[in-house]
């Protein structure tokens, strides 16, 4: 099995369409007319969720008309924010059907399938025609490709000269060392953690030039400290949307394992805003 294949089996479960909905339903959300603003807690899956993609969206000169790229775009989540915060026009790609496919589902309920479009393929080989867009952005996705480099090619290849693209990852801190099972893989087999260092380095490597950088470290852990405390109650009082919807059984575990390694500062999430030459 490919390394592509294992990282799709990982977020792949099966069923996410009809756990979602049930939990619309058991948080008193009309599953077939949910806000954007309703599916916040499960649908951006990235480290702070929705408050870490106002911040990192905030940083991009994005204006209403552009076509964006989602590169490892999940369920949508950010996707469907640039929609309707920025009127901006959305195409996400996937590596998971699965979330392909909830995206899809989400996107019609929520009325934007107008502005998102969304197909399932690799980011290292993307369906899309030279310089097909005004600006990128991937959350939480370069954690899970071994070929660092032909992602950030591709990127530069599909993007149009002078475009922002936007890298929000888990990023490897100054501390050795890392703990398994979290978010995004269950052992060190398919995750591929690059420092800040190394991915402004390959970056300037595949053309762009980063002009922007925010560690969310601390901002991090005090949100995971938050979840960490609802999901130790084991269901007394734990809202039936959030991150826990997309991890299954293990969330407990890989969340409080991300805290600890943030905490030792093996880990770090950060925001890089880069620019096409």
């Amino acid at each position: 099995m490919s390394i592509e294949e294992r990282v799709s089996e990982h977020y792949g479960r099966g069923g996410l369409a009809d756990r979602i909905f049930a939990a619309l339903k058991a948080a008193g959300v009309d599953p077939h007319a949910p806000t954007i603003e309703d599916l916040a807690p499960l649908d951006e899956f990235h480290t702070a969720g929705r408050a870490a993609t106002l911040k990192a969206l905030a940083l991009m000169p994005l204006e209403q008309g552009m076509h964006v790229l989602d590169a490892g775009s999940g369920i949508g989540g950010t996707a469907r924010r640039l929609a309707m915060d920025y009127g901006c026009r959305v195409t996400g790609l996937d590596l998971t059907p699965e979330f392909t496919e909830v995206a899809r589902r989400l996107t019609e309920e929520t009325g934007l399938s107008d502005k998102c479009a969304f197909e399932t393929g690799s980011v290292l080989a993307t369906p899309f025609p030279d310089r097909s867009f005004d600006a990128a952005v991937t959350f939480h996705v370069a954690m899970n490709i071994e070929d660092r480099a032909g992602f950030y090619r591709e990127m530069s290849r599909v993007v149009k000269a002078g475009a922002p693209f936007c890298v929000f990852d888990v990023m490897k801190g100054p501390m050795p060392g890392m703990i398994y099972p979290v978010p995004w893989a269950e052992t060190s087999a398919t995750s591929f953690l690059k420092s800040a260092g190394e991915t402004r380095a390959l970056l300037d490597e595949t053309g762009f030039e980063v002009v922007n950088e925010e560690n969310l470290r601390d901002f991090a852990i005090e949100f995971f400290r938050e979840v960490a405390a609802k999901l130790s109650t084991q269901g007394e009082g734990m809202p039936p949307l959030g991150l826990h919807v997309l991890m299954g059984e293990s969330a407990q575990q890989k969340l409080a394992n991300y805290l600890k390694a943030t905490e030792a500062r093996q880990i770090e999430p950060v925001i890089l805003i880069a620019q096409r030459r």
